[in-house]
């Protein structure tokens, strides 16, 4: 664009702003909302990465920044960008052949970021950098300055190949599994690009030019192109990607990028993700509430990953690629985060889906014979407790979902519960610390001063013996249920049984939830808030013994028995959130996973989850109402910091989305969704079968807070829950809200949630 035609184009602006001004604006869409930004400064761990994919999509996009800081937000230099095994980089003028010597600053204020499109402007060259994408594959688009030497560089860990004037393939060598899915494992990512314009002549460079991949051997690992480009010219790169074969990166490409329109596939991306976030559809609340809800909304839908390719998909479980056989086949996930909210969640809106991943977790199962907690595309990572795929089966059947091998799940269920090993960080079968489980029903801890001397635990990890037992006794009651429903009733005994191990770790002398050596003697002076060293590791998971002592979802009236009756309960409770944790400095250094601090309630970890909503069972659910909105405001907003913990897949997110609502699934697994306090006027949720169901909060504000009354499909509703049927039929939950808690709704002792004890 010549310097003339911008100053008249200016001047043309200004003369007609008043007519602009007065021109309509587009209402804004779910998607629009979005900021994947919120959350990209950590609190004290993991921030956030403003990835642009499709929901659960296979190719997921964000600049590779410089790993100096672990807070995406504060990366302000770009080193390149994910193609698939490769990674591609523009640039202008001297050429460098070492990427990490390429890097450009760039600015946020410069920067637009959405779920389905990316830009920032690289200072360093004058090039403005665009990305987009689709399933499989990613689409960029570069426009660069006048330059007489202008490159794209690519450079990939393994073999690499150009196939032609304006195309490239290659593959990866495999890397190191990560906790969450992040890793490879070793398995082979393959891409085909092609470029819109041959730029200049291609070269090519063994890895001892690269500098970072000296050690590789075999296979040409880089490519770069020279020539001059105009003012404003734009040259595209597509990059289909496969776990599968080149061939298969080839297809995909075709098929879902045939032609070159980064515009059209920007355009697709956001009908995408639309139809989505526009699933959940909100009336009021602030602009602020509505941008937190719907980025929350936007991490709820990222994982799990579908592996599908054209029908096929490839398993690390057995190294095989297999027929989808109509069913997509998912893997990427960390259940001991994502069972409690976000697979409910995922449920809610999308249960065909939902069973897909169900039948995915049978499929890793019969192919390596356990069923994983945390899968990857490679295999199960050994990362935290539990075996919590028996809570994402069981509140699948629950609810009424059950395409899929009930009796096959079961199998991977009970072979989990009684021949995998519950060690923290590990997989494989029984040790003798096991044992001592499935023979007295507690999980043992070291006695104090006593050395570990079981090889099998991981040094780091420890025991974290009572949040293995209290876990597992979870675990145990999902798997009793549906033993239930399979008529073993054999089975179903016995796992409920096991369900109750929970009192062996409750010592009434202290009133809080305690470890046991395995001769049965308590572990002397144990202390509720600091006790267990670095993460409590030696007694809990990366939380104390004020959050664990409340981890019984399944048998909330049972703690309460425990705790002296409900209204103790609601007194622990009260002392939680003000009990104070002294010097943050020492405790959170002990306790980094405790972020989102309110007394000792931590929001920022996954186990604290359920804990606000407990007041529901013990007659008080305006206490509930009021933390809740508490929690919201204070540690959910719509900056960087605007996520108090790691959100580790869309987990933190996930609560928030329900909360919102005002409504959470305290035990997955039973179906029923406990009552919080809502923060929009209107939520509608569309459903299967164009169903839909409508939650109408009445007078609602920040200070009218508190339920006044409730009418579910115009029958009043006296009690602060209701069942997953009353949702999924479609239908209307109105509530009057007021500023002062109404103290008689909900406060019966028949109103409570199910519980086991009843």
């Amino acid at each position: 664009m010549s310097d003339f035609f911008f100053r008249f184009c200016c001047c043309a602006c200004l003369a007609t702003s008043a007519a602009l001004s007065a021109t309509p604006q587009r209402a804004k869409e779910p998607v629009d909302y979005v900021d994947p930004y919120i959350g990209s400064i950590g609190h004290l761990l993991t921030s956030t990465t403003p990835s642009v994919q499709y929901p659960y999509g296979m190719v997921r996009l964000a600049p590779v920044t410089p790993a100096r800081s672990g807070d995406r937000y504060f990366a302000h230099d770009i080193s390149g960008f994910p193609a698939g095994a490769a990674t591609l980089m523009a640039t202008t003028g001297e050429l460098e052949t070492d990427l990490s010597k390429c890097a450009s600053s760039f600015d946020h204020d410069q920067e637009t970021a959405t779920p389905y499109y990316w830009s920032a402007i690289l200072e360093r060259y004058g090039i403005e950098a665009e990305a987009t994408v689709t399933k499989h594959a990613a689409y960029y688009r570069f426009t660069f300055p006048a330059n007489a030497h202008s490159h794209l560089l690519m450079r990939a860990g393994g073999a690499f190949e150009v196939t032609g004037p304006a195309a490239v393939a290659g593959q990866s060598g495999g890397g190191a599994g990560g906790r969450g899915g992040g890793g490879r494992g070793g398995v082979t990512t393959y891409f085909y690009a092609e470029f819109s314009k041959p730029l200049g002549e291609y070269s090519t460079w063994q890895g001892a030019t690269m500098g970072h991949e000296s050690k590789l051997s075999g296979g040409n690992i880089g490519l770069i192109t020279d020539g001059a480009t105009t003012k404003g010219e734009k040259i595209s790169v597509r990059i289909g990607i496969s776990d599968i074969s080149i061939e298969q990166a080839h297809k995909s490409l075709q098929e879902e990028i045939p032609e070159w329109g980064f515009d059209q596939v920007k355009a697709r991306g956001r009908a995408v993700w639309s139809r989505e976030l526009g699933k959940i559809a909100v009336t009021g609340g602030t602009e602020k509430q509505r941008t937190v809800f719907y980025t929350a909304l936007y991490r709820s839908l990222g994982r799990m990953t579908d592996y599908t390719e054209d029908g096929k998909y490839y398993s690390g479980y057995d190294q095989q690629v297999h027929d989808a056989g109509g069913h997509d086949f998912y893997a990427g996930d960390g259940l001991w985060d994502t069972y409690r909210s976000m697979h409910p969640l995922q449920l809610i809106l999308d249960p065909k889906r939902q069973q897909d991943m169900v039948r995915s977790y049978i499929r890793m199962y019969e192919q390596s014979g356990w069923l994983p907690s945390f899968p990857t595309i490679a295999a199960d990572s050994a990362v935290m407790i539990g075996h919590h795929s028996s809570a994402l089966i069981a509140d699948t059947y629950a609810k009424g979902y059950r395409d899929f091998d009930v009796e096959k799940a079961y199998e991977g269920m009970k072979k989990n519960a009684m021949e995998a090993t519950m060690l923290p960080w590990r997989r494989g079968p029984l040790t003798e610390l096991d044992r001592v489980y499935l023979e007295k029903g507690f999980f043992p801890a070291l006695a104090k001063g006593e050395k570990e001397t079981v090889a099998a635990v991981n040094p780091s990890e420890r025991r974290q013996a009572t949040g293995v037992t209290l876990e597992n006794c979870y675990d145990d009651w999902c798997v009793a249920q549906m033993a239930k429903a399979l008529k073993k009733d054999d089975d179903y005994a016995y796992f409920m049984k096991r369900a109750h191990n929970y009192q062996n770790v409750f010592d009434p002398s202290i009133g809080f939830m305690s470890a046991k050596s395995a001769d049965g003697k308590w572990v002397e002076g144990l202390d509720p808030k600091m006790g267990g060293g670095q993460g409590g590791r030696d007694y809990f998971t990366e939380c104390n013994s004020w959050i664990y002592t409340f981890q019984v979802p399944h048998d909330v009236a049972g703690l309460a028995n425990l705790l002296g009756g409900r209204e103790k309960l609601a007194a622990k409770l009260d002392a939680l959130f003000t009990e104070p944790a002294g010097s943050k400095y020492s405790f959170l250094g002990q306790f980094p996973d405790m972020t989102g601090l309110i007394g000792m309630y931590a929001q920022g970890n996954e186990p604290s989850f359920h804990i606000p909503y407990l007041y529901n069972y013990c007659g008080q659910p305006w206490k509930t109402q009021r933390r809740l909105r508490e929690i919201m405001d204070i540690w959910y907003t719509d900056t960087p910091l605007g996520i108090c913990g790691d959100d580790d897949g869309g987990a933190m997110s996930s609560w928030y989305v329900l909360t919102a609502m005002g409504f959470y699934p305290v035990t997955p697994g039973l179906p029923v969704y406990v009552m919080g306090s809502p923060i929009f006027a209107e939520t509608r949720i569309s459903l299967e079968k164009g169903k839909v169901f409508t939650i109408t909060a009445r007078n609602v504000s920040a200070r009218n807070k508190y339920i006044q009354s409730a009418v579910l499909n115009g029958k009043p509703l006296n009690k602060p829950w209701f069942e997953h049927s009353d949702l999924a039929g479609g239908g209307t939950l109105v509530l009057v809200m007021g500023p002062q808690p109404n103290t008689a709704w909900g406060s019966a002792p028949e109103a409570a949630p199910p519980s086991m004890s009843r």
